[in-house]
């Protein structure tokens, strides 16, 4: 999961409510004040700055200038406290100007506009603002990522940093649409997490696209969306991979086509793998695992784990294992992992093994299905896994 614009996961940014002044100007020069009130002239200026003077809770995304009558000849924008420029542009029209990037939120700006007129004549234009404070605000993360190609099962997910009230209001601002034409609902899971899947998985090659027009929208008392931004995934090929944990194999399947068999080593009779389909939420060439941090005290801490992938947010992964009994490999044979699947690698994850291949092979968004584990099915809430909730409860779960 990323952060938008940033990492792979991405803070979803917009503004909140948006406080218009017009500043209606027919001088040759000097600043405007929003109660200005000229008339009777074919030439006059009028400049609108959309964060009125003196107010706070403006946008930090739709905040700029705009004129008629007249064009726009010079706008500065600066950060009240540093005097830092914001860099912005004007309109091939000469009409509007607006900031290059989004602002910060709870950050004191000044705006000053110069524009001319028809007959020549030129009028200016200020307003000092503040935008919305973080406390008067939510984000969210989402993944995926815009750009991104997935596997077939990952849902468009959403975790708000503030618990929303108006589930409704919110989940109606939020449009996911595929090319295949599949029906896509949302489900909320608490009141921070709001996720989107269609009844079956995503359509192989389909193109997935999430409008999200939080703008000002009021998820809890006082506190508004900060959100406008529209973003496009790609669905690569189908593969889902079936581990049996009966057998300890794993078969991979792509397109409906089984192109490998691979023997696993899943979780043993005291720490048994969940049953269900699990979605793979993030990919690690190698990564640190410690038990401590899921409960199991200091049974293991292993630095450079190869070639894991992440199916559960409470630690379930499938990866690489070089640590087992050179004498007595598990690997399709018997379950001895803590409650992940364990493929035979090497340290360093460099050989050509199973678990290096089942990496190479897989994408963001792949099923994993667990069967014939004597555990129960994995919660849709741990991790990107809601395909394991029927679609009449999923549906069900939807503000609207």
């Amino acid at each position: 999961m990323t952060t938008p614009d940033a990492t792979a996961r991405r803070t979803l940014v917009a503004c909140a409510a948006l406080m218009v002044g017009a500043l209606t100007l027919t001088s040759c020069s000097g600043d405007a004040k929003a109660d200005n009130k000229a008339g009777g002239s074919s030439s006059g200026v009028e400049i609108v700055i959309s964060a009125k003077d003196g107010s706070a809770g403006a946008s930090i995304n739709s905040t700029g200038v705009k004129v008629s009558d007249g064009t726009l000849t010079e706008v500065k924008m600066t950060e009240s406290a540093t005097g830092a420029e914001v860099a912005g542009s004007v309109a091939k029209d000469g009409k509007s100007w607006k900031p290059g990037k989004r602002l910060e939120r709870g950050t004191k700006y000044r705006i000053s506009a110069t524009a001319e007129g028809e007959s020549g004549k030129t009028a200016k234009a200020a307003s000092t603002f503040t935008t919305v404070s973080t406390d008067n605000s939510f984000i969210g993360t989402y993944t995926p990522d815009g750009g991104a190609e997935v596997g077939v099962g990952m849902p468009v997910s959403f975790t708000f940093d503030k618990a929303i009230t108006d589930k409704k209001d919110v989940e109606s601002h939020i449009e996911v649409t595929s090319s295949s034409g599949q029906k896509v609902v949302g489900h909320w899971f608490g009141a921070q997490r709001l996720d989107f899947r269609p009844k079956e998985y995503w359509k192989a090659g389909s193109k997935v696209t999430t409008k999200v027009d939080l703008d000002g929208v009021e998820g809890a008392n006082g506190v508004y969306g900060v959100q406008d931004k529209t973003f496009t995934f790609t669905v690569g090929r189908s593969q889902v991979s079936t581990v049996d944990a009966d057998t300890q194999t794993m078969k991979v399947v792509r397109d409906g086509r089984t192109v490998k068999t691979v023997p696993i080593s899943a979780g043993s009779a005291d720490n048994s793998t969940y049953n269900g389909q699990m979605v793979i939420s993030e990919k690690f060439r190698q990564t640190r695992m410690n038990g401590s941090t899921v409960g199991y005290g200091g049974e293991y801490d292993i630095a450079d784990v190869p070639n894991a992938m992440r199916l559960t947010t409470s630690g379930t992964f499938i990866h690489g294992n070089y640590w087992y009994d050179k004498g007595n490999p598990p690997f399709g044979k018997q379950g001895t992992s803590h409650g992940c699947v364990g493929l035979a690698d090497v340290q360093g994850a460099g050989s050509d093994t199973n678990a290096k291949w089942f990496f190479d092979n897989s994408l963001v968004g792949d099923v994993v299905t667990v069967k014939n584990s004597p555990d129960k099915t994995v919660s849709p809430e741990n991790g990107l896994n809601g395909w394991n909730m029927a679609w009449s409860a999923w549906t069900a779960g939807s503000a609207l």
